[in-house]
């Protein structure tokens, strides 16, 4: 990104004097491994990655916020007041800029005075599963940290992003993505205990490997609604096997122990989804190991095992998805291959050796469209620093 050119036009959006702008950077991020887990108190194992979202900021005179996105240029400049933060009904992308300066008033903090935010992203339009929104909620939030100088902990941040989403946009995600967006580190993942948010870096040391991130291009339009109805029904299930176990999580339990319990998930829809859960806690724990141990076949084997719980157990990927991973599995220097991110469209990731990155890539464009009917994009991953003023 050209920061100069940010800040250029930045004054062309909003007819800005010379005055003085901060720039803020907020990544994207990819999950390796370790998903739908993170709301059922699982492990997850997540890299902030150099694609994101940058903002120039300037500070107004009066109490409004002004926001622009030069991904949406369509919707043009969104003005609103601190003081009336109604969701509108027809909400466009400015829903998640309300919703986390909702959560930080509500949390008791005090905005001094409004600002202007010039928007503008090195993640792919569309590219669901790299979190855009979450990265968009965590700038949002490390502004207002900086602008009103709160000096407010990242996990803090963390967990009010995680709560404008929820209880504001209405997504009941768990906290997995902001969490490794605010607290990613340059070349590590990030294995995150989601039950009590205990952490360690680990070295994503992927030898001669790359992590290929393969965009469906399919939108992702059922991704909220089935996230919402997931997540319920991983409650009920939960809610059947407290009758038979003292748990707190559904990713409580070890495999043995579900498959000792699960009699009680006499709706099989219900077995299916618990199922998911346990044995995807189970993979993560197996698949960070492994890395740990230079094992890059199994951790490949586990990406794959992955992706076909979530489409058969957990049911979240979609004929787009299951085409892609499928291709990629079948070309000679994949490791594994899974969808990342919600599912219904959006990205998949695959583990691939660095000297055959371009021959997969044109094996796979070339068979999705054929099955699809149109193309897939394809972007090469690298790891980097979590949300930041730069």
């Amino acid at each position: 990104m050209d920061l100069n050119g940010l800040k250029a036009r930045y004054f062309e959006i909003f007819n800005g004097e010379e005055e003085e702008l901060k720039l803020f950077f907020s990544p994207g991020r990819v999950n390796l491994i370790g998903e739908h887990i993170d709301y059922n108190g699982g492990f997850v194992f997540p890299a902030a990655i150099t694609f994101g979202i940058y903002g120039a900021v300037g500070l107004r005179s009066d109490g409004k916020v002004g926001v622009y996105s030069q991904n949406y240029a369509e919707a043009g400049v969104i003005l609103f007041d601190l003081s009336s933060l109604e969701r509108c009904e027809h909400e466009s992308w400015s829903v998640y800029v309300k919703g986390v300066i909702d959560a930080f008033i509500k949390k008791g903090y005090a905005l001094k005075q409004g600002f202007n935010v010039y928007i503008d992203s090195t993640i792919p339009k569309g590219a669901g599963g790299l979190s855009s929104s979450a990265s968009l909620e965590m700038l949002i939030g490390q502004i207002l940290d900086e602008l009103n100088g709160l000096n407010i902990d990242m996990v803090s941040k963390i967990k009010l992003a995680q709560k404008a989403e929820n209880e504001y946009v209405g997504v009941n995600c768990g906290i997995m993505d902001q969490f490794a967006i605010g607290m990613g580190k340059k070349d590590h993942a990030i294995k995150l205990n989601t039950n009590d948010l205990s952490y360690e870096y680990a070295v994503c040391d992927l030898q001669n490997y790359r992590v290929l991130i393969m965009n469906t291009n399919k939108k992702r339009e059922l991704a909220d609604s089935k996230y919402n109805e997931r997540r319920e029904e991983c409650d009920r299930a939960l809610a059947c096997l407290q009758e038979k176990t003292d748990i707190t999580y559904l990713c409580d339990l070890i495999p043995l122990e579900f498959e000792q319990t699960s009699s009680v998930l006499e709706e099989k829809k219900l077995y299916k989804r618990a199922r998911h859960a346990v044995y995807e806690n189970e993979r993560v724990k197996l698949a960070i190991k492994a890395l740990e141990q230079g094992d890059l076949l199994s951790f490949g084997e586990l990406l794959n095992l992955s992706h076909q719980s979530l489409r058969d157990d957990y049911e979240v990927t979609g004929e787009e998805l299951d085409v892609i991973v499928s291709l990629a599995c079948k070309q000679d220097g994949v490791l594994g291959a899974r969808m990342t991110g919600a599912g219904f469209g959006g990205c998949a990731i695959a583990i691939v050796h660095k000297d055959k990155l371009q021959s997969v890539q044109v094996a796979i464009a070339k068979g999705y469209k054929e099955i699809i009917g149109y193309y897939a994009s394809f972007y090469v991953a690298s790891i980097g620093d979590g949300t930041r003023t730069l």
